[in-house]
């Protein structure tokens, strides 16, 4: 996935160093296996949180439904799990 999902108009009042946090991490977790998944995402929120980057929930919103626009049927997939595990941890 390039980096032109950060230019849509939608994600205007989302600062640029986030999307950038986000962009570096889809480039590290490309390759990753199933069971790799879920470590990753827990050191990724130890990075977040060491930066002080977070997301509210209307900012997931909206780059959530940025990416959807460009995903494959796999990148749909992978996100739907994602979305699936960040729900029930709330």
């Amino acid at each position: 996935m390039n980096s032109e999902w950060m230019k849509d108009e939608s994600l205007k009042e989302i600062d640029p160093y986030k999307l950038e946090f986000l962009q570096a991490l889809v480039f590290e977790s490309n390759n990753l296996r199933k069971e790799q998944l879920f470590p990753f995402l827990m050191a990724v929120a130890k990075r977040g949180q060491e930066k002080n980057v977070t997301f509210s929930d209307e900012e997931i919103g909206a780059i959530v439904a940025v990416l959807k626009k460009q995903a494959t049927p796999e990148e749909l997939s992978k996100m739907d799990k994602i979305l699936a595990m960040r729900a029930r941890k709330k």
